[in-house]
C-alpha cells in the first residue's frame, strides 16, 4: 500500500516499498532512499525531490 502525506507547509512524503517515479518522458527516476519526499514548493536543487528548500523560502502550502 502506498500513503501520500501532505506536510503542512512541506513536501509531500511518500510511504510505500514499492511506488516507482516516472518523469514526463516515462522514463524511471531512481528512488535512492524511502520514505521519500516529493518537493511542493518549486524551490528544491533536487526536483522532483525534496530539499528542505521550503523552510528557506517560507512557503505557505495553505493556498
Amino acid at each position: 500500500m502506498t500513503k501520500i502525506i501532505v506536510r503542512n507547509n512541506g513536501p509531500l512524503l511518500v510511504q510505500s516499498e514499492d511506488a516507482t517515479l516516472a518523469d514526463a518522458n516515462g522514463d524511471e527516476i531512481a528512488i535512492e532512499r524511502r520514505p521519500f519526499a516529493l518537493c511542493r514548493c518549486g524551490a528544491s536543487e533536487n526536483k522532483p525531490f525534496c530539499d528542505g528548500s521550503h523552510n528557506r523560502i517560507g512557503f505557505d502550502g495553505s493556498s
